[in-house]
This record gives C-alpha cells, structure tokens and sequence, in this order.
C-alpha cells in the first residue's frame, strides 16, 4: 500500500443566529461530505459566536490541527460581521478596496434594480493576503489564504452561495494543491445486539484490521452501524480490501446482518419477502399500526404486505381478531399467548405466511410490579410455528414503540432467514 499524507479539514461556522438556534447550521454537514468524497478528513466542526475573542481563539486551534480551514458567515457588511476584520487582523495585513470585487457588486445590484450604497461598497474591501474569489450569487466574496503551508477559505453562510463557491472553486484548488488519497466508506447494518456485546464478538478482527481500513461504531435506535473506512491511492483495491474483511466479520456476526450502507430494516424486510415471494400481516396493540406504516413507507410493499389490525381494546382483541376471552382474562392483553394468538389469526386472516403481532405497556402509566412500563410481548407466526420474544424497555412511550418496531420486524427477518434463536 503506497503512503501518502492524510489531508486534515476543520470547518469553522461563524454567528451567533447558530448558537441561538434561530437558523440551523446545515453548512457543516454537506461540506463534511464534499471533502469526504475528495478525500480530505474533516477532523473538527466547530460553531463560534460573534465574539472577537472567540474567533481568534478558533483560527488558532484550527491552525494547529488541520491542514485546510473552511469558514461559513460573518461575512456582511454590518458591524456584527467580524470575520473579514479579524481574518485582516489574524493574517497581519490591511484591507483595500479590489476593483474586480466592486465591480462583481455593483453588477449584482444593477440587475436587480437597486443602487449601489457606500455600506455595500464595503463588500469589496478585502484583506490584502487574501486572494478574491468571486461569488456570482451573493455580494459577499469568497476569501482564499495560503499562509504556512495552510489553506483557508471563508465562504458566505448562505447555504447556495456557499455551495457554488466550494463546488467551482474550492474542490478544484483542493484538489490541485494536495495530494489527496482515495477514502472508501462501507456501513455494515445490525439489529438485535447491543454495541458493546458486539464488540465482544468482534474484537479479535477488528484488532486486526490492515492500518488502513478503519472502524466506527455507529448505534441507533435498537441498531448498530459497523462503518469500515479504508485510506488508499487505488479506489478499486480499497473496495476490495475492505469486502475482504467484511467476509471475514460476517462469519462472525452473521446473523445480526441486515444490509449495508444506506438500506433501512424495512427495506431489507420486502427484499427478503420479495425473494421468496412471502405475504405479511400486522396484528398491533401497544405500536398502534407503527410497524406497519414502516412497512408501507416503502415502494412495491403492496407485493408483500396484506394488511393489519389494531384491536387496541381487548373487547375487539377478542371479538375480531378471535382472541380466547379466557386468555385475555386469565392472562392478560400483555401476555405470551395472547401475542401467540394474535399472531396466528391475523396470519390466516389475511392469507399470510408471516402474522406478526405486538402488546405492551407503552407507558408512561398503566404498569404495574408484575408488568411494569415498557414490558412488551412481540410474535411471529409460520406455517406450524410461532415464535415470542419479551421485550423490557423503557419509561418513554414512543421511544418503546419505536424499539419494539424495530424489534418484531428483526423477529420477521429472523423467521423469514431461518435465524430464529
């Protein structure tokens, strides 16, 4: 594997309408992607105030971690924009008028039919270290520096203007300027296993893993993300170097493996279903018809999913999905064989092969010692087979649902794959 030197980014995102919440700092997150692609590592994302003290403080940390500086706002021409002024006073240089950024503002403001004002003319005043990049969507100009083997860029904060400058200017100089090496990203997808039992599992692998395949753990609501990244020159011996070790981890873990990258549960549900043309049906209490509209948010789901109920009363647990009184009496509506029940029925109600069915105590009241919030009993039932499962949860009511959500269509995909525990 050929070395190279890792190319570091910090993404500095200046205003105090950030921290106040009044405008979300969406900037952050597609710049992180545009460098990722190129190959550049964002190693920090940092949000400052309009505070001089604090910018600078910024500039100096992120001088000393990264190799390539991005800024997004304070760049107007009001006296709360600081990032001009205190990139003049950082970089120890003056501030001058550029006669092709005047030019840029005073087009801008003619096609719109406005005059040109003295505080706009302010705009094209820029430190004269800088190198003027011009932005053709917004008065604003883009500022690059090269200063000490660094390179910075302050960019206006509005997200179209900001994009058009990176995308015509800023990826290309990148790219022309560093040596930037390949980085190759794959997300294992798991269900049904906490994050630290599955490191347990995996540990000897990943302390093997090559020096330059790298990995993170990424958990979710009832999920684990396993994301290999490799660092290469050769994109096509890195995508093969990491399915190396991704063959080698499945015969670990195998039977948590959903999918990769970008597919959800319920996509990886309807393509299981799909393969071996199998029908589903949804019998749900305490989720109150959740699963299934996970379900049904997928495209061609109508080839696989037949319907579902939600008898929330047990009166209609009873009297329409056929329920045994005694059991619901006996029992109770949370209860191994009233899932069983409900399962069955609603599978042979609807002509399915699959009949899932859910019944719980979502909370955040209605628990009691034997059966306290977040106690949930799931099933799923085939053709001469049921299979259960209890689930305790927690005391929040729709972080339950959405866990035993997660959770019966896991015991789905288990029953579907033959990897029923």
């Amino acid at each position: 594997m050929v070395q190279y030197k890792e190319v570091k980014a910090e993404i500095l995102s200046i205003g105090d309408e950030l921290l106040y919440g009044q405008i979300i700092d969406t900037n952050s997150h597609w710049i992180s992607q545009e460098l990722d692609k190129i190959g550049v590592r964002v190693v920090r994302r940092t949000t400052i105030g309009d505070s001089r003290a604090s910018i600078l403080e910024a500039f100096s940390s992120a001088e000393e971690r990264a190799d390539i500086i991005l800024m997004t706002g304070g760049l107007g021409p009001t006296n709360d924009d600081l990032t001009k002024p205190l990139l003049a006073e950082y970089f120890q240089c003056g501030i001058e008028l550029v006669p092709e950024a005047l030019e840029a503002v005073r087009t801008f403001f003619e096609k719109r039919g406005r005059e040109l004002t003295q505080i706009n003319r302010l705009q094209a005043h820029l430190p004269t270290k800088c190198t003027y990049v011009p932005n053709e969507l917004g008065t604003a100009p883009g500022m690059w520096f090269q200063e000490n083997g660094k390179v910075w860029m302050s960019m206006p904060g509005v997200p179209h203007e900001m994009k058009k400058l990176m995308s015509d200017h800023v990826i290309p100089k990148i790219k022309e300027i560093f040596p930037l090496p390949h980085i190759y990203h794959k997300v294992i997808k798991t269900v049904g296993i906490g994050e630290s039992w599955l490191s347990e599992l995996i540990k000897d692998w990943e302390s093997g893993l090559p020096q330059h395949i790298k990995l993170a753990y990424l958990p979710s609501l009832g999920q684990v993300k396993l994301r290999l990244t490799g660092f290469g020159e050769d994109m096509e011996q890195l995508e093969d170097d990491v399915e190396k070790e991704i063959q080698k981890v499945r015969l670990l873990i195998d039977k948590y493996i959903y999918g990769y990258n970008q597919e959800t549960l319920q996509e990886a549900i309807g393509r299981l279903l799909k393969i071996q043309a199998k029908k589903v049906a949804f019998a749900e209490s305490c989720t109150g018809g959740y699963i299934s509209h996970l379900v049904t948010t997928i495209p061609g789901s109508s080839d696989y999913f037949q319907g579902g109920l939600i008898p929330y009363h047990n009166s209609f647990k009873n009297r329409i999905l056929g329920v045994d009184e005694n059991i619901l009496k006996d029992k109770g509506a949370v209860s191994e064989e009233t899932v069983i029940q409900m399962a069955e029925n609603v599978r042979k109600m609807f002509h399915a092969d699959f009949g899932l069915a859910s019944s719980g105590i979502a909370g955040p009241g209605g628990g009691w010692a034997e059966k306290p919030v977040g106690t949930v009993w799931i099933a799923c039932a085939l053709n001469g087979k049921t299979h259960t499962k209890k689930l305790q949860l927690t005391q929040d009511r729709m972080l339950n649902i959405q866990l035993t959500g997660v959770a019966v269509l896991n015991l789905l995909r288990q029953c579907i794959e033959g990897k029923t525990e």
